[in-house]
């Protein structure tokens, strides 16, 4: 079944995972969060290394380490969870891309990018912290 807003695994594997380990007072391993979610523990460990390598997390090697979030889940937007495994949200000006439409005015009415900003203006208005209270 086709899906308007398309949201990746890795995107919801990030943001799930940051919410439990904002849960947790201690380090958090890979095994544990994988078990919680149903998850695959080698695409959860890429993805909680992304999110290592753009400063959200810390890592500890060894039986009582894994992962603590790096600053206050207060001070972490969801926008910046997601943006760190999918890159910057662009909004699109055209659905399909295009520089050239042969049409005066654009068929969706510029619901593709009404919808882009919608989301992402909701991710960035809400931060980790929002997320676990709700959890």
């Amino acid at each position: 079944m086709a899906k308007l807003v398309h949201f990746s695994e890795a995107a919801s594997l990030a943001l799930h995972a940051m919410v439990l380990i904002a849960k947790s007072k201690n380090y958090v391993n890979v095994n544990s969060i994988a078990t919680e979610m149903g998850a695959s523990r080698n695409h959860l460990a890429k993805v909680l290394q992304q999110l290592v390598k753009n400063n959200y997390l810390s890592s500890v090697r060894g039986p009582s380490g894994g992962f603590v979030l790096k600053k206050p889940a207060d001070q972490i937007s969801v926008l910046e969870i997601y943006e760190a495994i999918e890159g910057r949200i662009n909004v699109p000006e055209c659905p399909l891309d295009r520089k050239i439409c042969p049409f005066d005015k654009c068929l969706m009415n510029g619901l593709v990018t009404d919808v882009t900003m919608q989301f992402k203006t909701y991710f960035q208005e809400h931060t980790l912290e929002d997320f676990v209270t709700r959890s």
